[in-house]
């Protein structure tokens, strides 16, 4: 990570269109679900959390537009991106926030989610930011819950 400490200044991502209009001029944009950079990046691996084995780099989840989501709205993509993993601080830790990163992809985990390396804090997602995104997906039509497998 270049510059030591980077993290203690991240910015606050305060609402989804303010998420979206950062996945409309970024590429490589991550968003991981931990403790943050601080507990992270002193040794950044994640594990396989069924046999333990440490793992390249830091799971985390994709935030590229993908070009099969054609024109359709940013604000959705974020929200949806967002709202899969929202049930992991209640099921991990109340500690567990999301905060968006960008880096370089190292391989994949066992649930086939980049591990990333080389990781550069972006900033903090507010929590204001997941209810948006729940009140967005609630939107849809087909509206799912999170991707929760307990």
């Amino acid at each position: 990570m270049n510059g030591a400490h980077a993290w203690k200044q991240m910015t606050i991502i305060g609402s989804l269109d303010e998420l979206a209009d950062l996945l409309a001029s970024w590429h490589g944009l991550y968003v991981r679900w931990s403790m943050g950079p601080e507990a992270d990046l002193p040794e950044p691996s994640s594990r396989d959390a069924l046999t333990g084995v440490e793992l390249p780099g830091l799971s985390a989840n994709p935030l590229d537009i993908e070009d099969w989501w054609g024109e359709r709205p940013l604000r959705t993509w974020a929200a949806r991106r967002l709202y899969d993993y929202s049930h992991l601080p209640h099921v991990k830790d109340r500690r567990v926030r999301p905060w968006l990163l960008h880096g370089t992809e190292a391989g994949r985990g066992p649930d086939n989610e980049p591990l990333v390396r080389d990781v550069q804090p972006i900033g903090w997602v507010d929590r204001e930011v997941i209810t948006e995104a729940e009140e967005e997906i609630e939107q849809q039509q087909g509206a799912w819950g999170p991707l929760n497998r307990h």
